[in-house]
């Protein structure tokens, strides 16, 4: 059935090609990206802010593309995603890479006629790095492929604050390393729970290579690192007590629960409440983080 599904495609329709963009994961690229560039001391025009998120957004949608059509194979042994487009034989893989190629090199252009050189370099870079540090190199040979490859989804808040002020900073330089750190404790709450389909998949994922316990260790290690970051611009005076008090107790809150993920009494529980609990506070957790940021620049300025 794998076999057929990668070899025979049936006609595209519009929510296929919707579908390669992973838009979940897009919106969270486009409000980091739009939290960064509200953060900046310099405001855009309303048409030239719309059209560098809109950016952001196609750079997101064509990194998720490239790498729906380079994981092809891999996403059709895994239940999470044998629905989609490519792995459910429901696209051509050509049609997919031209769409992945073409909406990249789009999204760079546009960015640097509307914004400047310096983002449109900067999402060229998130694109690339994505599609190929992430996808193509690191991704099935090394169980640290989300902690290096999370970099790439990183991006966002530095690129829209370049956008707006043409250069980069000290405060879009702790929000990249803020959402690096977070992208390991995130990934793994979620590759506990679905490991047996990473190890369907031959992935080699931190809780497919190593122990739960180890896994979790690690990912309380990030959080820690993760939370002191989080917290940081407003100690250096780059934010004001809105901002901190929020990443404070929100940094909390995201440790509390990985210290529960840690102190599990099973190596292995069925149920995995608290590794589900942690993947999903950990979404809600960085939106308000970067929304805190946001509104702490501008309202409580």
């Amino acid at each position: 059935m794998t076999t057929t599904a990668l070899t025979t495609s049936l006609p595209a329709d519009w929510r296929d090609f919707f579908a390669l963009t992973k838009p979940r994961v897009m919106r969270s690229v486009v409000f980091t990206g739009l939290c960064g560039m509200i953060a900046a001391p310099v405001s855009l025009p309303p048409a030239l802010a719309f059209t560098a998120v809109l950016c952001i957004a196609m750079a997101a949608g064509a990194a998720g593309a490239l790498n729906q059509w380079y994981e092809a194979d891999i996403d059709a042994m895994m239940r999470r995603t044998a629905s989609r487009p490519l792995a459910a034989g429901r696209m051509d893989r050509q049609a997919a890479l031209h769409f992945g190629v073409g909406l990249g090199v789009a999204s760079v252009l546009i960015m640097g006629l509307a914004t400047n050189l310096l983002a449109a370099a900067l999402l060229a870079g998130s694109i690339l790095f994505y599609v190929l540090i992430y996808t193509v190199w690191l991704k099935r040979i090394t169980p640290q492929n989300i902690v290096i490859g999370g970099a790439a989804g990183a991006f966002p808040p530095l690129i829209g604050w370049v956008a707006a002020t043409g250069q980069v900073d000290l405060l879009p330089v702790l929000m990249f390393t803020f959402i690096f750190l977070w992208t390991p404790p995130h990934s793994w709450a979620l590759a506990l729970r679905i490991r047996d389909d990473y190890a369907a998949g031959t992935v080699p994922m931190m809780p497919v290579v190593a122990s739960a316990r180890s896994t979790r260790l690690q990912m309380l290690g990030y959080a820690v690192l993760m939370a002191i970051v989080a917290v940081a611009p407003w100690p250096l005076g780059l934010t004001g007590a809105f901002y901190g008090m929020t990443a404070l107790i929100g940094s909390m809150i995201f440790l509390a629960i990985n210290i529960r993920v840690v102190t599990d009494a099973a190596p292995m529980p069925k149920d995995m409440r608290s590794e589900k609990l942690l993947f999903l506070y950990s979404i809600g957790y960085m939106l308000v983080t970067f929304a805190a940021l946001a509104l702490d620049r501008t309202v409580f300025a």
